[in-house]
C-alpha cells in the first residue's frame, strides 16, 4: 500500500520561499522544474518511506532526504508521510526543531 504525503504549514512556507528564490536567481522555468522534481521526490518517499537517513538525534522517527542543496525532513505517521520541513542543507538541523519549540 502506498502512503500519502501531507505538507505541514512550515513545509509549505519553506517550499514557497525556495521556489521564489530560484525564480529570482535562475528564472521561472528553473523554479517550476525544481517544484516538479520535489513532487517526484515526495512520491518516491511515499513508496519507500525508509529511503531517507534516520535523524533520531533530532527527533525520534524523523528522516531526511536530499534534493539539490536542500533537505526534506519527514516522518511516517500512521498511513501518511508528513513532510515537516524543506530546508537548506547548510542550516543547522539540530537547532531547527529547538527554534520552533521556543
Amino acid at each position: 500500500m502506498t502512503l500519502q504525503f501531507r505538507l505541514t504549514e512550515p513545509a509549505i512556507h519553506d517550499i514557497e520561499e525556495i521556489a521564489d528564490y530560484i525564480a529570482k536567481q535562475s528564472g521561472l522555468e528553473q523554479s517550476e522544474r525544481f517544484l516538479s522534481r520535489l513532487e517526484a521526490k515526495f512520491a518516491k518517499i511515499t513508496q519507500f518511506p525508509n529511503l531517507g537517513r534516520r535523524r533520531d538525534e533530532i527527533l525520534s522517527g524523523l528522516r531526511s532526504l536530499t534534493i539539490d542543496n536542500y533537505l526534506i525532513l519527514y516522518m511516517v505517521i500512521e498511513q501518511d508521510v508528513e513532510i515537516f520541513r524543506v530546508i537548506s542543507g547548510y542550516r543547522d538541523v539540530s537547532n531547527l526543531f529547538a527554534e520552533e519549540s521556543e
